[in-house]
């Protein structure tokens, strides 16, 4: 079986790939930018906004019971059928 490419060529295909990236590379690196006033402004806690997130405990309280009477209900629905094999 013959390769069209020899690996001399294969490698100068990788190298110049790697080499040739620009500006763009360095952008998605994610080097560390300050941040402007705007950017600090908009990243502080909003006191007007903070009645909107009292819920949160509420959520997640309504879903632990939620998920406690899932399995309730699934032990139960089990418990039933096992006896009604019984029978």
């Amino acid at each position: 079986m013959a390769f069209p490419l020899s690996n001399s060529t294969i490698l100068s295909s990788f190298r110049s790939r790697f080499q040739g990236e620009g500006p763009d590379h360095i952008l998605r690196r994610g080097y560390h930018i300050e941040l402007g006033a705007r950017e600090k402004a908009l990243l502080e806690e909003d006191p007007a906004l903070k009645r909107f997130k009292s819920y949160k405990k509420t959520v997640k309280q309504a879903s632990k019971i939620g998920n406690v009477l899932t399995i309730l209900a699934i032990g139960e629905i089990l418990t039933l059928k096992y006896e009604h094999f019984e029978l």
